[in-house]
């Protein structure tokens, strides 16, 4: 197949009198040449992309940080596969970051399958906003995730540093008992019309983790299906409306990591070792 006239005419070589295409075994050998030095320059090149293109009509006053993990099933003895229970079954855990307003993939790394969601998030944190502030000093940065980020440290990291943040937490008794009140009126708008009723509102909580309260908006819905209530920390002023609607846009990642599993193979990491494995991860990130 290597020396296939079509396959060479897609890869952009002549098909008859162009050199022959890499063999599957050359390709294997080279992903496990990798190192994890070359892969740690390689996304570096990755993000100074994004600020090409991102700066390509000026200098951004915001950036919106989108920060997702997602499951990569593994399949034999890969190293740092490991089984996860929340997925049920064994993976990677590669943790993405996305600029939220415009889809631009800024940087993927992989992880063990046993790691948290938020695990890694602070030191890259650290690492994207330093490449945006030096690219474009004054640049507000923003942060947004979902439960699997809500960790103190986070929360901590960008407080000190300047950067606004929305992450959603995940529901527990003390934050059921604050939204009781908003629910019981949700409920009786909802008998009363016979339709769907979503209210918002806030209030401030403080995890038995956390050194201080925080501000939370809070929703309370009622519809045929039964009641729900979701719950999102911040340090955002707009007004719980406002502010839920623009945590509820994240969703968008979700379609974002979808084109790049399914449309561009990115959970294809079936090498034995780690790095190269990061290695075809960034691969994908650069064909994103």
């Amino acid at each position: 197949m290597r020396s296939d006239p079509l396959l060479k005419l897609v890869c952009g070589a002549l098909p008859e009198s162009g050199e022959d295409l890499a063999s599957q075994p050359t390709i294997c050998r080279m992903e496990n040449a990798v190192t994890s030095r070359a892969c740690y320059q390689m996304a570096r090149a990755l993000a100074e992309l994004y600020i090409v293109r991102r700066g390509e009509d000026g200098a951004p006053k915001k950036v919106l940080l989108d920060f997702d993990a997602t499951d990569d099933p593994t399949h034999g003895d890969q190293e740092e596969s490991y089984y996860h229970g929340y997925f049920k079954e064994h993976i990677y855990h590669p943790l993405l970051v996305f600029d939220g307003d415009t889809g631009q993939l800024i940087t993927a790394v992989l992880r063990a399958g046993n790691t948290h969601a938020s695990r890694g998030t602070v030191a890259l944190l650290k690492r994207v906003v330093g490449v945006l502030r030096s690219a474009w000093p004054g640049v507000q940065v923003e942060l947004r995730a979902d439960a699997g980020f809500a960790v103190p440290a986070v929360y901590e990291h960008c407080e000190a540093e300047g950067i606004a943040y929305t992450i959603a937490l995940i529901t527990n008794s003390r934050l059921e008992e604050m939204a009781a009140p908003l629910l019981e009126e949700a409920k009786r708008r909802y008998e009363e019309r016979g339709r769907k009723v979503r209210l918002l509102c806030e209030g401030h909580y403080q995890a038995g983790s956390w050194e201080r309260e925080r501000r939370v908006v809070y929703k309370a819905e009622v519809m045929e299906e039964g009641t729900n209530t979701r719950f999102v920390v911040t340090n955002k002023p707009e007004v719980p409306e406002a502010l839920y609607e623009h945590y509820t846009d994240r969703g968008e990642v979700e379609n974002r990591i979808k084109d790049l599993k399914v449309a561009l193979k990115a959970d294809r990491l079936s090498c034995h070792r780690f790095v190269a494995n990061q290695f075809r991860l960034l691969l994908h990130a650069a064909a994103y």
